[in-house]
């Protein structure tokens, strides 16, 4: 990661600072967030996941973002909802970094960085015939289209072009779309997931639930082949797995702030055969548990 020199004080406009001295969104402290951090959409799972702590030594709730901060397997952990989509992702991701390495009193950039490792565990659409639901995904990449991360500088050192390139000409992009961008996750969190129990695969992170993952209920889609252009798209071993809304924005951000990132996903419905597992909890509290298991294990 470049070094980011900044020696004048961040401004109050720029960082929004609460009367307790907490983050403006997230309502947190820097003693309030571990190193390693799981993310999710829901509030009610993070009830769920906090359930299996052996001690809980920290929750707050501002909206829609809830963290507890918690002990599992001897090793603190935080877990944060932060509601549906990449835009919310940005708020999330760039809080957890001032947290982690901005002084909060002095408004100024820590000389030592500190990196996380932030997992994100979520329900998600499979966008391949033969990928069943109620499987485990694994994101080794995925695709933005958001575009969100084009507002910061420099993004595309830390995406793959190539990727990008290849999924542009396959789908003929069309540039009423936003431009989208293809992020990695980190190496060393997805070693964690070797395991014939889960599935490597690429996943797109669309900007809404309807439209943007080619659903038609009252409206119709600008481009209506574009689900079918996705399913058939390859690009070496590659193909794009499944449809969810944050995981782009989670990597982008983590790889240009310094820290590490991973998603799991549990494919709750298949868009391609058109099935479909409403009651997905006993599933989801699995996974929970394994991602719990595999974040700690020693």
């Amino acid at each position: 990661m470049d070094t980011i020199n900044i020696i004048q004080m961040i401004k109050p406009s720029e960082l929004i600072i609460n009367n307790d001295g907490s983050i403006f969104h997230l309502h947190l402290k820097p003693e309030h967030i571990s190193d390693d951090i799981i993310l999710v959409g829901d509030p009610a799972r993070v009830d769920t996941i906090a359930s299996f702590f052996n001690k809980i030594d920290y929750t707050i709730q501002n909206r829609e973002f809830k963290t507890v901060l918690g002990w599992y397997n001897e090793k603190q952990i935080t877990v944060i909802s932060t509601g549906i989509g990449t835009d919310n992702i940005d708020i999330v991701l760039n809080e957890l970094d001032t947290l982690a390495n901005i002084d909060l009193k002095t408004r100024t950039i820590n000389k030592k960085h500190r990196s996380l490792n932030i997992v994100r565990i979520g329900t998600s659409g499979g966008l391949q015939p033969d990928l069943p639901v109620n499987s485990y995904v694994v994101s080794e990449k995925s695709i933005g289209f958001d575009g969100m991360l084009n507002f910061y500088a420099n993004r595309e050192s830390y995406c793959d072009i190539e990727f990008e390139k290849a999924f542009k000409t396959a789908t003929n992009w069309r540039n009423s779309l936003p431009t989208f961008y293809v992020a990695d996750c980190s190496e060393t969190l997805k070693s964690k997931f070797d395991s014939p129990d889960f599935i490597n695969g690429v996943t797109i992170s669309a900007p809404g639930f309807y439209g943007p993952q080619g659903r038609v209920l009252r409206l119709p889609l600008a481009v209506p082949e574009l689900n079918k252009q996705i399913e058939e798209f390859r690009y070496k071993h590659y193909k794009i797995t499944n449809f969810e809304m944050e995981s782009s924005a989670i990597y982008g951000l983590s790889k240009m702030l310094g820290h590490k990132a991973l998603t799991v996903c549990l494919i709750i419905a298949n868009r391609v055969v058109l099935k479909a597992n409403e009651n997905y909890r006993e599933k989801m509290t699995n996974l929970i548990v394994e991602v719990l298991n595999r974040l700690t294990d020693k």
